[in-house]
């Protein structure tokens, strides 16, 4: 069995992110957390409403962010939604045949999302000295 932190992330891209995020890892994590949130609840609206044209900035936008962090299934899954709504706004067509990726995008986002929080989780330094005793 495959890891699936190993297929749902690009470590390399993970490494780069925290490297240049630095303290505001956590942070920035928790706004792709609220604003992956809106994007999937936009996206899931635009399609029961059967509006393409709604669907693109949702998708787009989960897609850029989740490349910030190495999500890489997850930024595909976006794009392959982004570029099927583009393309029924421009033959007027209705995104019906989306529907199934739609549907997918949530528990691959919360799954990416837990890994991520994972790695991001601060690592807990201990202080010097036993248990109950005072470190000057």
């Amino acid at each position: 069995m495959v890891d699936e932190a190993v297929t749902l992330v690009d470590r390399v891209a993970l490494a780069r992110a925290r490297a240049e995020l630095g303290t505001g890892f956590a942070r920035i994590l928790g706004y792709f957390r609220e604003d992956g949130v809106k994007s999937l609840s936009a996206l899931e609206d635009a399609m029961r409403k059967g509006n393409a044209a709604a669907m693109v900035i949702p998708a787009h936008t989960l897609k850029g962010e989740a490349r910030q962090f190495g999500a890489i299934v997850l930024a595909a899954l976006a794009e392959k939604i982004e570029d099927h709504a583009r393309a029924c706004v421009e033959h007027h067509e209705s995104p019906q045949d989306a529907i199934e990726d739609v549907v997918a995008l949530r528990p691959l986002f919360l799954r990416t999302l837990a890994l991520l929080e994972g790695e991001g989780a601060p690592v807990a330094v201990r202080r010097p000295g036993g248990f109950g005793r005072r470190v000057a």
